[in-house]
């Protein structure tokens, strides 16, 4: 007999935010969701025929001024943007939306403070203007104001129903908060929005995995890879929840997929492994972990390279007596006792990116 082998968290190298492990079935699942913030909305002005087709000011130098704001913005001087739209103010406080760009420039910065205090500003100007709503509840997000985050982002949606990345940053604030299942609403908005969202999918999928709702999951796993198959992550938690629901061919089929798209997918020969030695094609499953122990010391993560090390010396036991008690090798059908069985393991690869509107 030997212990099951635990789950791993891995995080992604950006913005970790949230993990979480909770037992399905018996079998214990991970996912986690890490937010890597887009550039503020933009809105996409039409450069130099702006004046021409409506003025932003009464004051034609402000105007002028705030124009080259948008142009210096654009080409990311950002030092040469700051500086014309606060000379722009000067001249016309008025100006919601060089207050937005202001808070643009804060947020990338990460001077978030200061971005916030530009969105104020641009809000009180002109309370209907979406794109500052919007931004503001992305600087509320990244301070860890959760709450106010979300009350800005449901606000940003009053203005303007059909921002999907509303939608989206709204379901990972919600998530974080523990609001799963106003999370999977938000995420599923998103989705009705902007159906090509490959991200809304498999954040959708992470919440309905971790709500227990298996089936779901796994069709919202599977349209996250229709449209971005190289996502190793959604392999990877869908797989593990076929292999819950007793699809161990589909789990198989769903890990070689997941090499085919990427030779270096560590974790899928490792789960891949796993599944055959449960089902006891043994020499099968050694010759996968071989992959999988190379792939985690060539990761340098010497302490899962062990503990497969280990199980596959005990598969090497295990076939040594098979040899001894069986004249003709022949493959053996669950042959592993039910207290053996090694756990696939679900983990966290990618993370859901916002896209700018």
């Amino acid at each position: 007999m030997y212990k099951q082998h635990q789950i791993r968290q891995w995080f992604c190298w950006f913005y970790p935010v949230i993990n979480w492990q909770q037992p399905h079935l018996g079998l214990l699942c991970a996912a986690s969701v890490c937010l890597v913030w887009a550039a503020p909305t933009m809105m996409q002005l039409p450069g130099s025929k702006l004046l021409a087709q409506k003025s932003v000011s009464q004051n034609l130098e402000a105007a002028s001024l705030y124009q080259q704001g948008v142009t210096r913005y654009n080409r990311n001087d950002l030092q040469g943007a700051e500086s014309a739209f606060r000379l722009a103010l000067q001249r016309d406080p008025d100006l919601g939306m060089a207050r937005n760009y202001l808070g643009n420039i804060m947020l990338m910065q990460n001077r978030l403070d200061l971005a916030v205090a530009e969105y104020e500003q641009a809000l009180t100007i002109n309370p209907k203007l979406g794109e500052a709503q919007y931004n503001l509840g992305l600087a509320l997000h990244r301070q860890g104001q959760k709450e106010a985050a979300i009350a800005a982002y449901r606000q940003a949606l009053v203005i303007d129903p059909t921002k999907s990345a509303g939608q989206y940053n709204l379901g990972l604030a919600l998530y974080e908060l523990g609001q799963k299942q106003a999370a999977i609403a938000a995420y599923e908005e998103a989705i009705n929005l902007d159906s090509s969202n490959a991200k809304a999918y498999f954040n959708l999928a992470i919440a309905r995995q971790e709500q227990g709702q298996i089936k779901l999951a796994i069709a919202a796993y599977e349209q996250a890879l229709e449209l971005d198959p190289n996502n190793a992550a959604a392999y990877n938690n869908m797989g593990s929840l076929k292999a819950i629901q007793g699809q161990t061919s589909e789990a198989i089929a769903v890990y070689r997929q997941a090499i085919r798209q990427n030779p270096h997918n560590t974790s899928a020969y490792y789960n891949l492994g796993v599944i055959l030695y449960n089902q006891g094609e043994l020499k099968k499953a050694n010759g996968i972990l071989k992959r999988a122990y190379t792939g985690y010391q060539e990761q340098g993560n010497l302490e899962e390279a062990q503990k497969i090390s280990q199980l596959m010396q005990q598969i090497a036991q295990m076939i040594e007596q098979q040899r001894q008690t069986t004249p003709i090798a022949t493959p053996v059908e669950n042959s592993t006792p039910v207290d053996n069985l090694v756990i696939p393991e679900a983990i966290p690869v990618e993370v859901p990116i916002l896209f700018e509107n």
